[in-house]
C-alpha cells in the first residue's frame, strides 16, 4: 500500500511506525490494536499520511482526550507560532525544569555588533545563549547555514563579558533549538564546531519529545478540549505549560469558559500530566 507524505513523496505504508506512534500516545494495547485495525480497513492507494493522522487522532480522542493530546504533540508545538515567540518561552520552561536560571528576549553586545538573543541560561559554571529556529511547516528542516551563521554570532558575543545574570558574565556555550529537524550536514557542522543542538528528535536520547514526555511538560496547545482562540489567550496570559494551567485554573474562568467545560479541560490536563 502506497501513501503520500506531507512532503509529496510516495512511500510504503509502515504499519509498525503507526503502531509506535499510537503506543506513545499512552493508549493501552487493546486501543492501539483497535485503532490500527480501523485505519487499515480504510486505507487505499495514494492516501495521504495527513489523512491517516487525522483518523488516528479522531479515534484516539474517542477513547481519551489525553491520548489524542499526546498524539498531537508535534502539531501542538507548531501552534506555538507563527512567529515562534511562545516557542522560545516553552523552551525556556524546559530548561528551567532542569535547574537552569533563564532569561528571554535579550540584546547582548558583541565585540563587533549587538545581537538579539532568544534565551540565556545559567547553571553552575555554564552560561549559554540559546537560538530558537521555529518552523510552521513540518517539512522545513534547519540546514547547515543555520549553525554556520549562529557560530559567528556566538563567537562575537563570547568575546566580551555580558551583564546578564551578574555584571560580568562570560558566555561559554551555544545551543540551537528547532521544533523540527536538523539536516545531517547541520548536525555534523555543529558537532565539529562545539555547538549543541536540540530538536524534535535530536539528540536521540534527550530531545524535545523525550524532555516533554519524561517530565510531563506538555504545551497548553496540546489540549483537545480547548479551541485555538482559547489556547492563544492562555499563551498571552503566560500560561505555556499544561501543569501551569492546572495550578492556575481560575484563568479558564477569566476566559469566560463554562464550569462544565472547565471541569473537562482540567480532567484532560490532569490525565495528560499523570496527576490522576
Amino acid at each position: 500500500m502506497k501513501v503520500v507524505k506531507n512532503s509529496g513523496h510516495i512511500v510504503d505504508f509502515d504499519r509498525n511506525k503507526l503502531k509506535r506512534s499510537l503506543e506513545k500516545s499512552g493508549a493501552d494495547t487493546a486501543t492501539v490494536k483497535n485503532v490500527l485495525n480501523k485505519i487499515e480497513k480504510s486505507l487505499y492507494h495514494g492516501i495521504s499520511t495527513k489523512q491517516i493522522y487525522k483518523q488516528a487522532f479522531s479515534l484516539l480522542k474517542k477513547e481519551a482526550n489525553a491520548h489524542a493530546a499526546r498524539y498531537n504533540l508535534r502539531s501542538a508545538l507548531r501552534q506555538l507560532g507563527p512567529a515562534g515567540f511562545f516557542f522560545e518561552k516553552f523552551i525556556s520552561r524546559l530548561y528551567s525544569f532542569e535547574g537552569f536560571e533563564t532569561k528571554t528576549n535579550l540584546t547582548l553586545k558583541g565585540k563587533c555588533v549587538s545581537h538579539e538573543i532568544d534565551i540565556c541560561l545559567k547553571k553552575d559554571n555554564t552560561i549559554a545563549i540559546v537560538e530558537c529556529k521555529f518552523h510552521s511547516n513540518q517539512n522545513t528542516h534547519s540546514d547547515v547555514k543555520v549553525p554556520m551563521y549562529i557560530l559567528s554570532r556566538y563567537n562575537d558575543v563570547k568575546a566580551v563579558t555580558q551583564p546578564v545574570f551578574s555584571d560580568a558574565d562570560t558566555v561559554n556555550k551555544c545551543i540551537i533549538v528547532t521544533n523540527n529537524r536538523f539536516t545531517t550536514d547541520a548536525v555534523t557542522f555543529a558537532n565539529c564546531s562545539g555547538l549543541e543542538l536540540l530538536s524534535w528528535n535530536y539528540p536521540p536520547e534527550d530531545n524535545i519529545k523525550t524532555k516533554i514526555d519524561d517530565n510531563f511538560l506538555f504545551p497548553v496547545t496540546c489540549l483537545t478540549t480547548l479551541s485555538m482562540a482559547e489556547k492563544e489567550k492562555l499563551l498571552i496570559l503566560d500560561i505555556i505549560l499544561v501543569n501551569e494551567l492546572i495550578n492556575n485554573s481560575d484563568s479558564l474562568e477569566k476566559l469566560g469558559i463554562s464550569s462544565n467545560r472547565v471541569k473537562n479541560i482540567l480532567k484532560e490536563a490532569s490525565e495528560l500530566c499523570n496527576y490522576l
